[in-house]
């Protein structure tokens, strides 16, 4: 309270017969702090700043140009600048990034989107916002923000899954964020579905997201259909459509989701799984193979554990990269 976290609302009164000081609730001043939030994807950077309780109060979309560092982390302080300029109380800002990162040392060991390797992010952008800097990947980001403000809420052990240009997983265990031992738990998107599936570019084969992901599926599509040209949308079309072979794309990559997940659930034993993405656009696809699946190889009770299909807009993951910079404030301190 002494450091203005924290005020008294109007007294309860003291409770029962017992003597001593009133009852007086305490709540959080929103407005103590400020934090922003910045997930990086391959295109853009999305921001948001938030207060103490999370709540966005802005959001920003910048374009990046090229995936040259420099030029992302000067493009970071550019939108930190947009959006907490003039801000006394604005001293942390959280980073959401795919792939694995050292969350300790701010380090980006490999991005596979924007072709990073062993990148000091949390320095470099620190240096460029004189914020103090957190970075987490953004799975991992995005499965603190649903524990505190979405379907993990009540939770003690779920899972977020994100299906998109890549296939993530985020832990949270009796409360916890797990992870691991070397930083990259849950890291569904590589676990081996199929022994004859495509090489992904993590050197293995057969991985998940070397089946499922967007751009696994834009792959295939082109494939059967011979045409070098389709994206996403296109496939998705073909597929409503009715072509045999692109359905069967959606089918094959549902059935490798299926088996992930059900992995996933008999590993860790989650009371929910909440889906979410930008693959959830052609969810209706390959939902039927993913149930289908999914059914026949949970294990038992694991079998019970829901599905939650779930859409976030790209502000809930910054929202996420937020929660973090103010989750690290105050276990810092």
């Amino acid at each position: 309270m002494e450091a203005g976290y924290l005020y008294e609302l109007p007294s309860g009164g003291r409770t029962g017969a017992r003597l001593g000081r009133p009852v007086a609730p305490l709540a959080v001043r929103a407005d103590r702090e400020h934090f922003v939030g910045v997930k990086i994807t391959e295109t853009e950077l999305i921001a948001v700043l938030t207060d103490l309780r999370a709540e966005v109060r802005s959001a920003r979309h910048l374009p990046l140009a090229t995936k040259d560092v420099p030029a992302v982390v000067e493009a970071v302080a550019q939108v930190v600048t947009d959006l907490a300029g003039g801000r006394e109380r604005t001293h942390c800002l959280g980073i959401s990034v795919a792939g694995d990162v050292d969350k300790a040392s701010g380090l980006v060991r490999y991005n596979p989107f924007l072709e990073w390797r062993d990148v000091p992010l949390a320095d470099l952008a620190a240096s460029a916002t004189g914020l103090t800097v957190t970075v987490e990947n953004d799975v991992n980001a995005l499965a603190v923000a649903e524990q505190w403000f979405g379907e993990g809420v009540g939770a003690t052990t779920f899972a977020v899954v994100t299906v998109g240009a890549g296939i993530g997983c985020g832990l949270v265990v009796n409360g916890a964020l797990v992870t691991g031992g070397y930083g990259v738990a849950g890291e569904i998107g590589h676990i081996p579905v199929s022994a004859s599936g495509p090489a992904c570019y993590c050197s293995g084969r057969g991985c998940l997201e070397a089946i499922a992901s967007e751009p696994a599926i834009v792959r295939q599509a082109r494939a059967v259909t011979g045409d070098a040209g389709l994206g996403l949308p296109g496939a998705v079309d073909l597929a409503h459509a009715g072509h045999p072979a692109v359905r069967e794309v959606f089918a094959i990559a549902g059935r490798a989701m299926g088996r992930g997940l059900a992995a996933l659930v008999n590993l860790v034993g989650p009371e929910k799984v909440v889906v979410t993405g930008e693959g959830l656009a052609a969810y209706d696809l390959f939902e039927e193979y993913i149930r289908e699946t999914f059914n026949a190889q949970a294990y038992g009770a694991a079998g019970k554990c829901p599905l939650v299909i779930r859409p976030l807009p790209f502000e809930e993951w910054a929202r996420g990269a937020a929660a973090v910079s103010l989750q690290s404030l105050f276990t810092s301190r």
